[in-house]
């Protein structure tokens, strides 16, 4: 069985894994399973920040003019 791969069949079978791929990594997204692993994630840019220096006291201060 031999047959002729032309550019149109080469273009729709490129579509045709481009478009499972595009499903497969909105499942793997949107998955509940993953959420305790992306609330994680969403958190990383602010990882190397330093923590605010709370030894003051507060409640001396007004904020009121």
């Amino acid at each position: 069985m031999f047959f002729e791969l032309s550019i149109g069949m080469i273009r729709g079978l490129g579509t045709v894994v481009v478009f499972v791929a595009f499903v497969g990594l909105t499942l793997w997204v949107f998955n509940s399973k993953r959420n305790p692993q992306f609330a994680e994630a969403r958190l990383l840019p602010f990882a190397d920040e330093p923590q605010p220096d709370i030894t003051h006291d507060r409640a001396t201060r007004s904020t009121r003019p």
